[in-house]
């Protein structure tokens, strides 16, 4: 899976998401450099997942709310603010969210990776998709 990370801080958070998307297997594609203020970050990695180079999208920041505002901005991103492995799942499931978001400050680094793996792995409900398309307007 192509996977297209962004996070406006360096830090243990992103560095073990990135190193463990990698050790799995994924293309990784960091669209701006860790470090970029988070709106920047949520733009451009919204983007990249909106015209296709990536088929998700994971951005992080302190509290995780900007980067998913930001995301949202784009038009075709479903950007979710996920804090548990159940609410990534749900994310992916009932909602067909194509980017998570995490918080750099409320989330361990292997809290983290184990919410990437369940939203990497949840797929769609395509019950839910006359619901999910009423988001796109």
């Amino acid at each position: 899976m192509r996977v297209a990370v962004g996070a406006d801080d360096e830090g243990e958070l992103p560095d073990a998401v990135i190193a463990h998307l990698r050790q799995a297997g994924h293309d990784v594609e960091l669209p701006v450099p860790v470090g970029t203020p988070w709106p920047e970050v949520g733009h451009a990695v919204g983007k990249v997942v909106v015209a296709g180079p990536a088929d998700v999208g994971i951005v992080a920041c302190w509290t995780g709310t900007g980067v998913s505002i930001a995301a949202n901005k784009v038009p075709g991103v479903r950007a979710a603010l996920c804090t548990d492995v159940g609410t990534a799942e749900g994310a992916r499931r009932w909602n067909d969210a194509n980017v998570l978001a995490l918080s750099m400050e409320r989330t361990a680094p292997q809290a983290a990776v184990e919410i990437v793996d369940a939203f990497l792995a949840t797929d769609p409900d395509p019950s839910e998709q006359d619901v999910i398309d009423r988001v796109e307007g």
